[in-house]
């Protein structure tokens, strides 16, 4: 097309981050009317949308579509028109769009929007890289006591912490680190978290937000991504880390944690903490995705699942499912998905209760009172 996303964005009059190719706005199948921020993400280099909380998507036609009222098969000409790259009005019937006072050609880009190239980033490292640099940042890193505290209150075991590599995200020395893992041999292009500052060309981490640093690993154990539960959120406490839109960066892909050895029936749940407190305090082994209406990997790890030993899963997704329609239909795209690669499956159900919401605080609460034993 002879537009971009920047361009749909100025005719919606939605206003963007200066230098940002992807940022939130209000989500409108989702988030309330005059919220200031949302869930809704926006991305300029793909030209596409996504809400990861209702699952909805598309294009620059649909976004344009659904701000500006015009029927979607109008879309493309109208966002023409008021660019000024092509002479005729279209029409539908009554529906007439009427001609901008000011026409603006320029190659279909408003003139007076500060433009800012995208940053150039790089193509994900292979998982043997990734992971190398992942457990060498870790080392480096330490746990707050606030942050091991919470852990044991969930009912992980000082062993398991560690074992895990749960970490507190670094709030300085970021280039200092990225220097030290340079200077050590580990590859940081590639690797989610990793960019190069503009000001002055130097690898750094990037800036996040306080929180418990979780690995997210294979079937092999290894660590493809890492995600933060922050503490003062209460909407989206957990985040993936990326670098995505900055020079040199890359952006994670949601990928599907693994918690446990590999057995014929896995347990599909929402969450890679939970996978591992789960897999603590049961032994069940977990595939956790990042959300119920975050299936793109799992989609792909079926493909291969079978090959390593899976036969059937059960799933067991938190009870607030019973009452959310944005879970509920998540959870039927789940349904089909895990049917369309001819798995069989199950659902765990449990009292809804708000204290006890998910599967792995209904466990915790079994073993504090001693019905259900810990598994080693």
């Amino acid at each position: 097309m002879d537009f971009e996303m920047g361009d749909v964005l100025w005719l919606l009059g939605i206003q963007r981050p200066h230098g940002r190719s992807s940022f939130y706005i209000p989500c409108p199948d989702c988030d309330p009317p005059n919220k200031r921020d949302g869930h809704l993400n926006i991305n300029l280099i793909k030209n596409c949308f996504r809400c990861p909380k209702c699952g909805y998507s598309g294009g620059m036609l649909d976004l344009y579509s659904r701000f500006s009222g015009i029927p979607r098969d109008l879309a493309k000409a109208e966002i023409e028109y008021r660019l000024g790259i092509r002479e005729d009005p279209p029409q539908s019937g009554d529906i007439t769009v009427s001609k901008p006072k000011t026409q603006i050609v320029v190659l279909g880009r408003p003139p007076d929007v500060d433009e800012v190239p995208a940053p150039k980033e790089f193509p994900l490292n292979d998982i043997n890289t990734r992971d190398a640099t992942y457990r060498a940042l870790l080392n480096k890193l330490s746990l707050a006591s606030d942050h091991k505290n919470n852990l044991l209150s969930r009912g992980l075991t000082e062993l398991v912490i560690v074992a895990n590599q749960y970490r507190t995200t670094p709030v300085v020395g970021n280039k200092a680190i990225a220097r030290q893992l340079l200077d050590e041999g580990y590859y940081l292009s590639g690797v989610p978290g990793f960019y190069r500052d503009e000001k002055d060309d130097q690898w750094t981490f990037v800036e996040l937000k306080r929180g418990i640093l979780i690995p997210v690993c294979d079937h092999m154990g290894r660590i493809q991504g890492l995600q933060v539960r922050r503490d003062d959120a209460i909407k989206r406490k957990f985040r993936w880390v990326s670098s995505a839109g900055m020079l040199d960066g890359c952006g994670a892909e949601g990928w599907v944690h693994i918690a446990g050895p590999i057995r014929e029936e896995m347990l599909l749940i929402e969450g890679p903490m939970k996978a591992d407190i789960i897999y603590h305090l049961s032994g069940i082994s977990s595939f956790a995705v990042p959300g119920v209406n975050t299936l793109k990997q799992l989609d792909i790890l079926l493909d291969t699942a079978r090959n390593i030993g899976v036969k059937r899963f059960m799933t067991a997704f938190d009870m607030d499912m019973m009452k959310n329609h944005n879970v509920q239909n998540g959870f039927r795209n789940l349904a089909y998905m895990l049917d369309s690669h001819n798995f069989p499956f199950g659902t765990y159900l449990w009292r809804p209760d708000p204290e006890y919401n998910g599967l792995d605080d209904y466990i915790w609460k079994w073993c504090m009172q001693s019905i259900l034993p810990m598994a080693a």
